[in-house]
């Protein structure tokens, strides 16, 4: 068993990576790279070489080209002690044209050129665009110099990989902090010192609460340990995938926040995420709340996260989906071609038959007219505008159940072994039990850790017909925005939860039936 889901797991892996590498190729390929400005309002105020720059910094975060300015060259060559800060300022003023460059930036300039271009760079000069008359710039018109290059896919896939985790140290903050170093305390300081909360306070790292505990489930938290999916430029500017899958929403829930220099005001700021910013305990705002430079927080919110609400919609579907439609299934094929049977095979048909999206609208419909809420409104206190997306995701599942179980104990019915079984004189329910029931029931638990898992992703149709503030938009919203890296970001997440559900329905399906055995010997 385990030789077999190591196997799995290697298997899995490859997988991922080249889902990824496929998806990677598809954006960065076959995709325009001038779409992702389509909903940029910066790219539109941009103009001249203004606006040529603007692009190509741009696609530098969003993954397609590696950028340097010729600013960036020599500043580099100064940090390297190649040149000195007198020589920078005298090169960095380059003409603006060609024709006006002084001697010494034409050496640094051919400098520049030759060594990008040996790296297979393309160097590009836009010349100072100017007003009529010859004296004053045109908007986004100065003279331009920088070089660029497509970062091949092999290269893309490293980068990517290599920093999804990424594990905060005593050496992330460059700045002097004083005594590097991690303090452990059962006392966390933030509950005044008198109760009994441990914590891992770190000073040097990005983090200043690395281990933490609260009365908030899960109770323990960390920010050791950072998953890093990819960085949103659209549908969650600047924040990452995974972040705005799992951060709360909604409207600020604030009580009272005692600050570390003992200052109390009615806040929603949460102190355990505080990070480090170079310098911000200085200002008069910070400096009233925070004893150093930790002082960028996040804030608590009163809604549940994006995965949050998907789950919640997901696992109530999958466990009404599964209470119902096994014991339904089950009925359907002991009554074979009886009315029930008939009543379940025309549910089956009607669900299999009309567009997903029509019966969603007819239930939202029906739900609306018998007063139930068919959006959701974060901000209120009411369950019941989880009911009819909860409706909708579970019945379509019970007709899948109800047919394949169906399918399944009819088709084990007309077996070999259930013959012999009846002339062994067992009664038809002791069949249907210790042996019907029990081979056709092994296919439909190898899909329990996959309906499971699948809750976390959302389902996108069901929650953009409902409003659902759930993670299931999330990559037609970021498609639509041509989003590279919540794109990726999503697709790794799915690439993994698929793996994962393989693996775990395998294991469950070997736990039911001992006769299924992953290990194999030689004979």
């Amino acid at each position: 068993m385990t030789k077999y889901l190591l196997k799995r797991l290697l298997h899995g892996l490859l997988s991922i990576i080249a889902v990824v590498a496929i998806v990677m190729v598809m954006i960065y390929s076959m995709l325009d790279r001038n779409l992702v400005f389509a909903q940029d309002p910066n790219y539109t105020k941009q103009a001249n070489n203004g606006k040529e720059v603007y692009k190509y910094s741009k696609w530098e975060e969003y993954g397609y080209v590696d950028y340097v300015t010729y600013a960036d060259y020599l500043r580099q060559l100064m940090i390297d002690g190649k040149i000195t800060e007198e020589e920078r300022q005298s090169a960095v003023g380059f003409g603006k044209k060609e024709k006006n460059d002084s001697e010494l930036v034409k050496k640094y300039v051919a400098e520049f050129t030759e060594y990008y271009e040996s790296c297979g760079y393309t160097v590009k000069r836009c010349d100072a665009v100017m007003l009529p008359g010859g004296k004053k710039y045109a908007s986004g018109g100065q003279q331009q110099l920088f070089a660029y290059k497509d970062l091949p896919l092999v290269n893309r896939l490293w980068k990517y990989f290599s920093g999804i985790f990424t594990v905060d140290n005593i050496h992330n903050v460059k700045e002097d902090v004083g005594d590097r170093g991690l303090t452990f305390t059962l006392h966390d300081p933030l509950y005044g010192g008198d109760k009994f909360a441990p914590a891992v306070i770190g000073n040097g790292t990005t983090h200043k609460y690395l281990v933490y505990f609260d009365n908030n489930f899960p109770y323990i938290h960390q920010n050791l340990l950072k998953i890093n999916l990819g960085k949103s430029y659209s549908v969650n500017l600047g924040i990452d995938v995974f972040d705005t899958m799992i951060n709360s929403q909604g409207s600020y829930k604030k009580s009272v926040v005692t600050y570390p220099t003992g200052y109390t005001e009615e806040s929603a700021d949460d102190l355990h995420t505080a990070t480090y910013v170079s310098e911000s305990g200085s200002t008069a705002f910070n400096k009233l709340r925070f004893s150093d430079d930790y002082t960028s927080v996040t804030t608590v919110k009163k809604g549940m996260s994006k995965i949050g609400y998907s789950f919640v919609i997901g696992i109530i579907s999958v466990l009404i989906a599964y209470l119902l439609g096994v014991p339904l299934g089950i009925i359907t094929a002991r009554k074979k071609d009886k009315l029930i049977d008939k009543i379940g095979t025309i549910y089956i048909v009607f669900i299999i038959a009309v567009p997903s999206l029509a019966y969603i609208f007819l239930f939202k419909a029906i739900g609306g007219e018998l007063g139930m809420p068919t959006t959701f409104d974060m901000e209120s206190t009411s369950k019941l505008m989880f009911v009819l997306p909860i409706i909708s995701l579970a019945l379509p599942s019970i007709a899948s159940l109800m047919k394949w179980i169906r399918r399944y104990m009819i088709d084990q019915m007309n077996s070999d072994y259930v013959k012999f079984a009846r002339s062994g004189g067992l009664s038809e329910s002791e069949i249907f039990s210790k042996h019907i029931l029990k081979n056709a029931i092994i296919p439909i638990v190898h899909g329990i850790p996959g309906s499971v898992l699948g809750s976390l992703v959302g389902a996108i149709i069901t929650e953009r017909v409902y409003v659902v503030p759930g993670a299931g938009n999330l990559l037609t919203e970021a498609i639509n925005k041509y989003d590279n890296g919540v794109i990726v970001g999503v697709t790794l997440f799915y690439a993994v939860l698929s793996v994962v559900s393989i693996i775990f329905g395998d294991i469950l399906m070997s736990m039911v039936d001992p006769r299924i055995s992953f290990s194999s010997k030689d004979r």
